[in-house]
C-alpha cells in the first residue's frame, strides 16, 4: 500500500509543488503525494514549473491547493516546507509523521529573472537532494519513532548541495 505525503508550505505555489513533483518523479510508485498551502497563492509559480520541466519532470495538473482540501484524511507524513506553514499546521488524524525541512521562499528572490531564476534552482536542487535521502530510508524496517525521528532529522541537514 503506497504511503501517502503532504507537503505543505503558505502559498502552495513553489517550494510544496517541487517537493510533489519531485517525490512524484522519483518514488511515484511507493508514495501517493499531495501538496497544499494555509493560504494558497491561486497559481503554481511560473518559474517552479520552469525548473520542473527543464528536469524533466512532469507539471500538467498541478494546482495550488489549500490544506482544508486534504484536512481529516489520514497521512503517513506531513512535511511543512517553508517557517509560516510550520507555526499554523493543524494537527493530523492518526498521527502521521510529521516533519518540518525549512526552504528559502524563491518566490521572494530579488533581481532579474536570471537571478531569480538561481534561487529556483537552487531551492529545487535541496530539495531533490533531501528527497533523495527520504527514499532512501528502510521504511518498512523502522519503528514509527526511528523513521519520525530520521525523517525529522532531515530537516536538519544544510548544505546538502555543496
Amino acid at each position: 500500500m503506497k504511503k501517502r505525503i503532504l507537503f505543505l508550505c503558505t502559498g502552495n505555489s513553489c517550494r510544496s509543488q517541487m517537493a510533489e513533483v519531485i517525490l512524484r518523479s522519483l518514488a511515484g510508485n511507493r508514495f501517493e503525494v499531495m501538496s497544499a498551502g494555509a493560504k494558497p497563492s491561486g497559481y503554481v509559480h511560473p518559474m517552479a514549473i520552469e525548473v520542473l520541466r527543464n528536469a524533466k519532470m512532469p507539471t500538467e495538473g498541478l494546482r495550488s491547493k489549500s490544506w482544508e482540501e486534504f484536512k481529516g484524511q489520514p497521512m503517513n507524513f506531513v512535511i511543512t516546507v517553508c517557517d509560516r506553514a510550520k507555526e499554523t499546521c493543524p494537527v493530523w488524524p492518526g498521527q502521521p509523521i510529521t516533519a518540518h525541512w525549512g526552504f528559502e521562499d524563491p518566490a521572494d528572490a530579488q533581481g532579474t529573472d536570471e537571478q531569480k531564476m538561481r534561487v529556483f534552482k537552487k531551492v529545487f536542487t535541496e530539495i531533490l537532494a533531501r528527497l533523495r535521502l527520504f527514499t532512501s530510508l528502510p521504511m518498512d524496517k523502522l519503528t514509527h519513532m526511528e523513521l519520525e525521528s530520521q525523517v525529522r532529522e532531515l530537516g536538519h541537514f544544510q548544505h546538502l548541495t555543496q
